[in-house]
């Protein structure tokens, strides 16, 4: 196998210098505007808001709410309502609920 036909990343030893860094490329400079100028963490516009809350409501949910409706469920109920339903619900609730929280439109 040759480095022409594997379609994948292949490490070319003259693109570095003595010191291991990566040498200017001829065809310009790299798109790493990014890492010349980063946005400081407080710069940014993150605020506890309501998504904030409401994640934390749902955790209190997901870690006691939750747990304590299945050790004090009555014990007519089924085997797979009680101990595969009840945990699934807060589960999912508490990951869609994260998503949503930590993303930004």
């Amino acid at each position: 196998m040759s480095s022409s036909d594997d379609g994948g990343y292949v490490h070319d030893p003259s693109a570095f210098d003595e010191d291991g860094e990566r040498r200017e490329e001829a065809d310009g400079p790299a798109d790493d505007d990014w890492t010349d100028r980063p946005v400081h963490p407080a710069d940014a516009d993150r605020e506890f808001d309501r998504r904030g809350w409401l994640l934390v409501a749902v955790i209190v949910f997901a870690f006691v709410v939750s747990p304590l409706a299945i050790v004090l469920w009555p014990p007519d109920v089924s085997y797979l309502f009680a101990l595969l339903i009840l945990p699934l619900v807060p589960a999912v609730l508490l990951a869609v609920t994260a998503v949503w929280a930590t993303t930004r439109p």
